[in-house]
């Protein structure tokens, strides 16, 4: 799944005046990224969560609260520097509670846990670690009424090519894991999957760490068997995590922190 780039005269042109639209999916279907506004979020450094009113930028050990509609802070949490919580990662709300995964990042063995909060609050309300984790937890959602977990391994201590999607059920035990296609694995360089969630059309999207590209998958039936890469979506956020509006479809919120920015978009799929 490779691409020949644009000449950068005509990258420049449809920066600027066309929306960016990625290859066709396999259904003949291409992904449009449409940019709708941003905000400041001094927190915006790892990833972003949003439910209904409010979106919650993700540092290392911090997190603020914002309204949606104004971007006004409306709460934050703040951990300790020496506390057990040192590399927070996504988020996701889910029935009230904001599940942050973490990770112990760069230390070895790997340690993860999933941190959670009172979304209404931000009071931190319990944790579940994951024993002998297959890499650091960057990120997990609800799916076919368990989980999938990204364990992600980075070039500083490891082969990115070990990361692996792993399904667990509501039991949290896992039921079969996935690697990642090799060609992904070249595109997420040095490090691996940032962030990923279940959006349009119930394609399963990823991010990796500093591409501004969002990878539309498809997890294959069995165990074991490599993701399936279906097409990228050209964003304006550069990888980190991200989350789908739980309120409107195709509403993506994520993240640009070298600027400390949430940025607000809308990506959708649209027939040729």
């Amino acid at each position: 799944m490779t691409r020949r780039p644009l000449p950068s005269a005509v990258f420049a042109f449809l920066y600027l005046h066309l929306p960016i639209l990625a290859m066709a999916d396999e259904s003949g279907a291409a992904w449009r990224h449409v940019e709708l506004r941003r905000f400041p979020a001094a927190e915006a450094h790892q990833g972003v969560a949003v439910d209904g009113e409010h979106f919650y930028a993700i540092t290392n050990r911090a997190i603020g609260k914002y309204r949606k509609d104004t971007g006004q802070r409306a709460g934050g949490w703040e951990g300790e520097s020496m506390g057990p919580v040192q590399h927070l990662n996504s988020g996701i709300v889910h029935r009230g509670q904001l599940l942050v995964a973490h990770s112990n990042f760069p230390d070895l063995p790997e340690e993860s846990s999933m941190e959670i909060f009172d979304a209404a609050t931000l009071a931190p309300a319990g944790r579940r670690t994951f024993p002998d984790p297959p890499g650091s937890l960057t990120w997990i959602v609800p799916y076919r009424n368990g989980w999938l977990a990204c364990f992600a391994h980075y070039r500083k201590t490891s082969d990115p090519a070990r990361s692996r999607l792993v399904h667990l059920d509501a039991e949290w035990s896992p039921v079969a894991s996935w690697p990642f296609p090799p060609a992904l694995v070249e595109r997420f360089g040095d490090y691996s999957s940032s962030g990923g969630a279940v959006g349009p059309a119930e394609r399963l999207f990823v991010t990796g760490h500093d591409a501004k590209e969002l990878y539309v998958l498809s997890v294959p039936e069995g165990d074991g068997s490599p993701l399936i890469w279906e097409a990228t979506v050209d964003i304006a956020a550069a990888g980190q995590a991200f989350a789908w509006d739980p309120e409107q479809e195709g509403i993506l919120y994520s993240i640009q922190r070298k600027t400390r920015e949430v940025i607000v978009s809308r990506v959708e799929r649209s027939n040729p």
